[in-house]
């Protein structure tokens, strides 16, 4: 978000704001966009999407294309997963380091046809992505941002591969995690059917053109009322990825943060010949360690971890801080995820969060949380 108040009145619209208006969303101003918030209430659409199906509209992401002979070449330096190894029909979760440890931004990568990638990233770093891809392309790639003609809509959920099977002719079975398809859904042509997810709860992601979403939109809200499918907000989705120990750009990773710190080297790939921005120093960290780590916490006291909340030890010496936090519909207690400094981040260990000058109790614990 930008630093100055955002209204409504100077934001962004997705394709999907009047099938929003008609189901009566709370709407609020996000990273550039009017977005839905909520719908029935976050209790409600967080269970939907466990036990049956919820449908978010996340048009707001920002569509990159990168194309060309020098595209694998482009991302190969800006991406520290190994974007070689996908095949064509295959996505891959990864960041960009920014040349000094932190992080630009995390990405998915979809390989749609030899040398023509598609990367998703978040809408509050588009502009900044985009700047940034362009200055380190000295291989001729050619960009070009779809962000404004693409719509995303993600069914989530148990019951999401029964209800888009029954508007769309493609074998969903056949698309397995992290991989796509691109047919037909709802009538509408060259959908991107992909299952990369951000709940936990399993699912896909349609990206289409923005005239064919209030189409594919209104047919799934169909398709799914037999099954419990509801339609969620941008809020269930903040709990339901933090109930899986998901990363949300700007809380638990920003451009202070390395992804060693955060979890994340399993997306840092040490290959020969993948001479990637930040290699050596993130080779450092692996090798010798960080001073911190992010952690997912669950509250023994009564209490919800905030983000920014201070970690104290039993002496009152502070030792991190809360990056996001939640009540868990799931779970019924707070729980979050926090940097907290090696010596105190091993599973089990006692923390306090500091809630309004009180010391509430938690514990270290692994994730996902569920």
């Amino acid at each position: 978000m930008n630093s100055q108040r955002q209204t409504k009145y100077d934001m962004k619209d997705t394709a999907l704001r009047k099938q929003h208006e008609t189901l009566k969303a709370k709407i609020t101003p996000f990273a550039g966009y009017n977005m839905p918030l909520e719908y029935s209430g976050v209790i409600k659409e967080h269970m939907a999407v466990r036990d049956a199906a919820g449908m978010f509209d996340v048009s707001h992401m920002g569509e990159f294309w990168i194309k060309g002979e020098g595209a694998l070449s482009l991302l190969q330096k800006i991406t520290t997963n190994d974007v070689a190894k996908l095949a064509v029909g295959q996505a891959q979760y990864s960041c960009m380091p920014n040349g000094q440890g932190g992080i630009v931004d995390d990405l998915i990568i979809y390989k749609y046809e030899e040398e023509k990638y598609l990367a998703v990233v978040n809408a509050a770093n588009m502009q900044k992505d985009w700047d940034w891809m362009n200055k380190q392309n000295s291989f001729g790639a050619e960009l070009e941002d779809a962000s404004d003609t693409m719509s995303l809509i993600a069914l989530q959920g148990p019951k999401a591969k029964q209800i888009l099977q029954t508007i769309t002719e493609y074998n969903l079975d056949s698309i397995g995690g992290f991989s796509f398809a691109v047919s037909n859904v709802a009538g509408a042509k060259e959908v991107i059917i992909s299952a990369t997810g951000y709940t936990g709860a399993g699912g896909f992601e349609l990206y289409c053109y923005n005239n064919d979403a209030p189409v594919i939109w209104e047919a799934i809200m169909e398709a799914g009322e037999p099954f419990g499918l509801l339609p969620a907000g941008l809020a269930a989705r903040d709990t339901l990825r933090l109930e899986m120990g998901y990363c949300l750009y700007g809380n638990d990773i920003d451009d202070t943060t390395s992804p060693i710190e955060a979890g994340l080297g399993w997306i840092v790939k040490f290959v020969e010949g993948k001479d990637f921005i930040d290699r050596q120093l993130m080779e450092k960290h692996k090798k010798q360690g960080v001073e911190r780590k992010l952690v997912g916490i669950e509250m023994i006291g009564r209490g919800i971890p905030r983000h920014g909340y201070p970690l104290v030890d039993n002496d009152e010496n502070e030792i991190g801080y809360v990056t996001s936090g939640t009540m868990s519909p799931i779970l019924q207690k707070g729980i979050g995820m926090a940097y907290l400094k090696e010596d105190f981040a091993s599973l089990g260990s006692t923390v306090y969060v500091k809630v309004r000058n009180k010391n509430i109790e938690a514990m270290v614990v692994k994730m996902p949380f569920i």
